[in-house]
């Protein structure tokens, strides 16, 4: 079976990688053609286009980038076209991907959607499109199978990747011990608008709080990108160590993080570091987004535990003086945030995503229903 998967995002190259994996397992004569990054590279060679060639992100970033994502969605249509695979596999990013959706389903192939994206936040309209255009949706958020059902699409919950990729982290790092402790962790994103609108903030506060800090750095981004940006932060009390591709290392060893809103925040709380999230954009794209979006809460934590466990900070009100007031409230809160997190534990479900969703996968693929 030939299997085409369409990541566009750091967190979808994670979850692809942990798919293909299972779909080895159930499959032995799996063909793999993909976009995506590293994760996927190192389980079955070179993407067709690399994830750092994707990262768009905010209507206004799209609008003003729109010939070359139209070129985007020309080159994979075509890579699509001379691979003939049995099945498209598509893995969040939105925007990009329900367009693939539509132009895969009239062409007469397969669509399956894992990690659905999430309609029900700020355009629920295309669940329409969704239903109309895939053949199964695969969800990982616990009241996301339900939202879909209502709306008549096929759509199955398999629990989230990110407790296997977790705890196959942890697996691999049993021997080590006396690990140095970070006092402050600070994820500032993976795209260049997050890291650029969000680590001067994170930075200036620590400067101010003076505690030592480590950036966990994407390494879809160059090491001078996030180096300038420490040196143009003219910091005075405080040492800064940037680590790439280093994310999990980090987490395991802090007391406390500053996180920008995004699957990164999920991560963290799995971890178990008590955290304040962060979101700043263009203020365009941050208007649009305001008159769109319905949800209560813009972090996975708060989303899924329907709470304000951990305090989210969201554009003008992510200023220095505000992420230090929330860091004092956040050592205070310690005890009350940990406990949160154990009922979010609780809700995510059982390990096994990944394998769930080959299943899934697997079985569409070879009758073409669920």
């Amino acid at each position: 079976m030939k299997y085409f998967i369409l990541a566009g995002e750091s967190s979808g190259d994670i979850h692809g990688a942990n798919l293909m994996e299972a779909l080895k397992n159930q499959d032995t004569s799996a063909e793999f053609v993909y976009w995506g990054g590293d994760a996927m590279k190192a389980v079955h060679g070179n993407p067709l286009k690399h994830i750092r060639e994707l990262a768009f992100m905010g209507f206004w970033e799209v609008l003003i980038n729109i010939r070359t994502i139209l070129n985007l969605l020309n080159q994979c249509k075509k890579d699509i076209s001379e691979n003939e695979p049995d099945i498209l596999i598509l893995i969040d990013y939105p925007g990009f991907n329900l367009r693939m959706a539509k132009w895969a389903h009239l062409k007469g192939i397969k669509v399956v959607y894992y990690i659905v994206p999430q309609v029900w936040a700020w355009h629920k309209s295309r669940v329409f499109q969704l239903k109309k255009y895939t053949d199964l949706l695969i969800a990982i958020l616990p009241f996301e199978e339900e939202f879909y059902k209502n709306n008549e699409c096929n759509v199955f919950y398999v629990g989230h990747p990110l407790l296997d990729e977790i705890k196959k982290f942890s697996l691999q790092q049993t021997n080590e011990k006396n690990l140095k402790t970070i006092d402050l962790a600070l994820l500032p994103g993976s795209r260049h608008q997050e890291v650029k609108h969000m680590l001067p903030v994170y930075l200036k506060a620590a400067d101010q709080l003076k505690i030592s800090c480590v950036i966990a750095a994407s390494n879809n981004l160059p090491l001078s990108f996030y180096e300038k940006i420490v040196k143009m932060a003219n910091l005075q009390n405080i040492q800064v160590e940037i680590r790439q591709n280093k994310t999990y290392e980090i987490l395991r060893s802090s007391k406390h993080a500053f996180v920008t809103s995004g699957t990164a925040t999920l991560e963290t709380a799995l971890f178990k570091v008590p955290q304040v999230i962060g979101y700043k954009g263009n203020t365009i794209s941050y208007i649009i987004a305001k008159k769109l979006i319905t949800l209560k809460y813009i972090s996975l934590v708060n989303l899924i535990l329907d709470k304000m466990l951990v305090k989210e900070l969201i554009q003008s009100e992510l200023n220095i003086s505000n992420l230090i007031q929330s860091y004092h409230d956040l050592v205070k809160r310690e005890k009350q945030i940990l406990h949160g997190y154990e009922e979010l534990i609780h809700l995510l479900g059982d390990e096994g995503a990944s394998f769930r969703a080959a299943t899934l996968i697997s079985k569409v693929a070879q009758s073409g229903k669920m």
